[in-house]
């Protein structure tokens, strides 16, 4: 993996390539490359590092041609050098191809290459899929190119490659016998085809298609796309030709922009506000005092039958998901059980009928997410996604579901995503507990509380500049504590992720009262603890465990209601945040432990949008 852009039509392919890999960069990367077609030749350039390195070798050497794919990658097999870098050529330089996802056989099936004389340039995995194609060429008897049907033989060439792999693939390949065409497949990572007037886009997801077209063809697991400039022809494994539905990409371009941000994590920190009223609009009914959700796909005699949620997901959406968990038993009195994706994958709990799954992400195409998801599916419980993308791969595939609204979160640390998240969870606490036992009253002071949020997490961005000051202070530091209580043990868990991602800081999120259960050992001089403190049932008992690391000389930073001055005498420094229900702690107490992981990684001099290691969207198991 991990990003993926194609163009064919009447202009030069280069400049959407370079322009659409740009748009790619937050989904993490270690190099870049691209392959244009031109007069019958297959010219590659590609090279380890950032995008621009890559525009540079451009600049250097223009390569031209109408067609053409590009790619951002991710290392899974070898590590980021040139020789590593998509695209990727087959044969005599008869194809050349870029892919993201794992190839789960490929040393098999490079051994068996090898033996038939194919010369490997990488150590990739999907390197073996472009000698594959190029093998299968070659087997092409002269009768299949006097069919009627000019690409029924590259169609079975990609059928017959694709029959040979295990693993997951989404894949853009040029044919230098076939000068205006990309064929694309799918299964397990997502592509999207942009529909122009006369040309054809190709991208991993909608981001690089906004601002050159508004019409989008989403392609399933197992169909191959055949691309030229006139036209789109989807052929599904099992079927045969099928039709392909055409969608409303509803990105605006400006949504992608960084306008007079200095980074994206910063700019979807402060949209924040936006977001919570965007996930809220809509959803908030004051005549029955419940919420409402369009797509949930259930009625509401079905939804109240449910006795226990499973909420499955992956790093921020799991912390999320633990948000959720607090607010459902608390005012829906329903068990929440909250399972590591990857975990349920592979695990068979047992599970009452009356179950229903949520699935959270915020990409839609979290590989470890989607797979818990079908498994569950395929045991016969009731599936719900709530993630941000319409159209992704998890959306489509669950019962029912709810868009976050957030609009495109390009920071590969997510902010304004988890925010949304846990408002969703919030709404649907509300729903289910109005379906129970809530009476209108209590209904209606959730409703008050809520529509008072976007205003209370506008105060706590009023922060920025007080935490800048904190992260100046402590940048320096290799190891921080988050600790919190109840509906703030999440949110240390995701300050504490929030750091070790942007920042490499080795940070530790804990229950505050479990401190002292092992990682108070860690507490030193050099070891700050972030506590979030603000009022609540069990705000003496974390006053308690602040003192105890007091006691043994470590730093405290704590996140406190506003006119606390109780913890200012105990506290090296303190963040005041606006006051509000104990449900909504964690969304407000969020938006300082984001500023502080972005301005410590500012002052350490790290690439806040484009971590090392990571992936936005991760869609390899």
């Amino acid at each position: 993996m991990c990003g993926i852009v194609g163009y064919v039509g009447p202009n030069e392919a280069s400049g959407f390539l370079l322009e659409g890999l740009r748009r790619l960069e937050y989904r993490g990367y270690d190099s870049s490359g691209v392959v244009t077609l031109d007069q019958g030749q297959l010219h590659v350039t590609k090279t380890a590092g950032r995008v621009e390195d890559l525009s540079k070798a451009l600049k250097q050497a223009p390569v031209h041609g109408k067609v053409g794919v590009g790619h951002t990658r991710w290392a899974t097999h070898g590590p980021a050098t040139d020789k590593n870098s998509h695209p990727h050529l087959g044969g005599d330089q008869v194809l050349a191809l870029v892919h993201n996802g794992v190839i789960e056989n490929f040393r098999e099936l490079k051994q068996r290459l090898v033996r038939q004389g194919c010369e490997f340039a990488s150590e990739t995995d999907s390197e073996v899929v472009a000698h594959l194609l190029a093998l299968e060429l070659e087997k092409l008897p002269e009768a299949a190119f006097n069919e009627l049907d000019p690409y029924a033989p590259l169609i079975a060439v990609v059928q017959k490659t694709l029959a040979q792999l295990t693993g997951t693939y989404g894949l853009a390949i040029v044919f230098r016998d076939w000068p205006d065409t990309i064929v694309a497949a799918r299964l397990g990572s997502p592509l999207v085809i942009g529909v122009g007037h006369g040309e054809h886009f190709i991208a991993s997801d909608g981001s690089p298609l906004a601002g050159h077209t508004d019409k989008i063809v989403y392609l399933a697991d197992h169909e191959i796309a055949v691309v030229t400039p006139g036209a789109i022809r989807v052929i599904h494994r099992d079927q045969g030709d099928v039709g392909h539905d055409v969608k409303l990409l509803d990105i605006d371009s400006t949504a992608v922009e960084l306008n007079e941000y200095p980074h994206y994590m910063l700019k979807e920190i402060f949209e924040q506000p936006e977001t919570i009223r965007n996930a809220m609009r809509g959803r908030l009914d004051k005549d029955e005092a419940t919420a409402v959700f369009g797509g949930l796909n259930l009625t509401a005699q079905q939804l109240q039958s449910v006795e226990r949620f499973v909420l499955t997901a992956c790093g921020t959406s799991w912390h999320a998901s633990l948000v959720g968990e607090y607010m459902i038993e608390a005012l829906a009195r329903i068990p929440v059980e909250v399972e590591y994706a990857s975990e349920l994958r592979y695990r068979n709990p047992p599970l009452d009928r009356r179950t229903l799954l949520f699935a959270l992400t915020q990409s839609g195409e979290t590989i470890d997410t989607l797979a818990a998801l079908r498994e569950m599916k395929r045991k016969g419980y009731a599936t719900m996604a709530i993630c941000n993308v319409v159209g992704s791969t998890i959306a489509r595939e669950a019962d029912g579901g709810i868009y976050l609204h957030a609009g495109p979160e390009v920071g590969v640390a997510s902010t304004k995503a988890f925010t949304a998240q846990c408002v969703v969870m919030s709404l649907l606490a509300l729903y289910f507990g109005r379906l129970h036992h809530l009476s209108y009253e209590a209904g209606m002071r959730i409703i008050a509380d809520l529509e008072e949020l976007p205003e209370k997490v506008e105060t706590a961005l009023c922060t920025n500049e007080r935490v800048r000051q904190i992260a100046e202070k402590y940048a320096d530091c290799n190891n921080f504590l988050y600790l919190g209580r109840q509906y703030n043990f999440p949110a240390a868990l995701e300050g504490a992720l929030k750091l070790k991602e942007i920042s490499y800081i080795h940070a530790e999120g804990y229950p505050a009262a479990e401190m002292k259960h092992g990682p108070i050992a860690l507490v030193d001089e050099h070891t700050p603890s972030v506590f979030i403190v603000p009022q609540g049932a069990v705000y003496d008992k974390v006053l308690a465990n602040l003192e105890e690391i007091k006691a043994r000389g470590g730093p405290v930073i704590a996140v406190v209601d506003e006119g606390d001055d109780r913890v200012a005498e105990l506290a090296d420094d303190v963040i005041q945040v606006p006051t509000v229900a104990d449900f909504l702690q964690p969304i407000v107490a969020s938006v300082p432990l984001q500023l502080l992981a972005y301005h410590i990684a500012l002052v350490r001099g790290c690439d806040v949008d484009k971590p090392r290691n990571l992936a936005k969207s991760v869609t390899v198991e």
